[in-house]
């Protein structure tokens, strides 16, 4: 059954019940545990929580005097920054420093990720955030669903639940889908295997489960393998999250998608909007963005027809490599507890 195939039964499954991918044999599982808990043991557990990157960031340049982008961070210990020391060093600062360098306004920072947070979680945190009215929600969400063996049908369920509280609300979404496990070295073969099919194949499904549901899904896949091949410095000291420079990798392929999703359009004229136009099937193109990192799933249409024989048509989107996410150490922070308060 190829990527595609899966994607799509794991998406149906979500809908409509059901456990999306067969078992592996018994005797795998158990050679899987026991990789699994050395792999534990090879982690070495951060001694620090994320630091809080909360409240206005403003990009060199930009009046502070203006009515702020509320954006909202939602997911796992990816999207807190877990594993960095600096709050201008969460992918979360990243993308709110380049989006206030893209807008000339300032951005509201709301992170409500959690370490070790599960797509189950993702509803709470979808709903938290409301009060503050965002424009934008950043979703990065999966790996840990991997790790503890949720069912990926499961996973796209509630998924699907926190996205559409989000659009019901006229919160844009951009979902960073599920990273390659695949690339994290203390984890052995089989294992490495196993991972890295279930975080792809989670990330296809995710894929579809956006597309349909009007979001914008990036690919983040294997973007820290080549680097981490030739260098350790795009990881953190316990090996499994990214360092300061793997977030600002993460923090550059989602800025674009996050722009598109606000309206925004870029100071480049370089930067133009797509390298490919060819429509696919959505699952298809789902499957194919896992193994592409950096690409987005959009939908598209063919002839006028949004829908074809094999289900939606979608096409996949790489926005222009030049569009990096400003240094945000230039950038002005104001944390929510020093935020005037105003009236009406």
């Amino acid at each position: 059954m190829g990527r595609a195939s899966r994607a799509r039964r794991v998406a149906t499954a979500a809908a409509f019940g059901g456990g999306g991918i067969g078992a592996v044999g018994a005797a795998a599982i158990g050679l899987m545990y026991g990789e699994s808990k050395l792999a534990r043991r090879r982690i070495r557990p951060s001694e620090v929580d994320p630091p809080t990157a909360d409240g206005i960031w403003t990009a060199p340049g930009v009046r502070e005097k203006q009515d702020p982008i509320v954006f909202a961070m939602l997911g796992d210990s990816s999207a807190a920054g877990y594993g960095v020391h600096r709050d201008v060093d969460t992918p979360a600062a990243r993308i709110a420093v380049g989006l206030s360098a893209l807008s000339r306004r300032p951005v509201r920072l709301i992170n409500v990720a959690v370490v070790g947070a599960q797509s189950a979680l993702l509803l709470e945190q979808a709903e938290s955030v409301l009060a503050d009215k965002p424009a934008l929600a950043v979703v990065m969400i999966g790996a840990n669903d991997v790790t503890h063996r949720v069912r990926a049908a499961d996973s796209i369920r509630h998924l699907t639940s926190a996205l559409q509280v989000l659009r019901d609300n006229g919160v844009a979404t951009v979902v960073g889908t599920c990273p390659d496990l695949g690339t994290i070295r203390p984890i052995a073969q089989p294992l490495r295997w196993y991972v890295r099919r279930m975080s792809r194949t989670l990330a296809a499904a995710q894929a579809v489960a956006v597309v349909a549901g009007d979001g914008r899904a990036v690919s983040l896949g294997d973007i820290l393998g080549p680097e981490f091949a030739a260098t350790r410095e795009f990881f953190s000291e316990d090996q499994f999250h990214p360092s300061a420079a793997g977030y600002a990798r993460a923090a550059d392929v989602l800025l674009p998608s996050a722009a598109a999703a606000l309206g925004l359009t870029t100071v480049s004229k370089a930067a133009g909007p797509f390298t490919s136009t060819r429509a696919r099937p959505l699952a298809k193109a789902a499957a194919r963005s896992a193994s592409l990192p950096g690409t987005e799933v959009a939908a598209t249409s063919v002839h006028g027809e949004s829908t074809g024989r094999r289900g939606p048509w979608a096409r996949l989107i790489r926005r222009a490599p030049d569009m990096r996410t400003p240094a945000p150490e230039w950038a002005q922070h104001t944390e929510p507890d020093t935020i005037p308060i105003t009236d009406g």
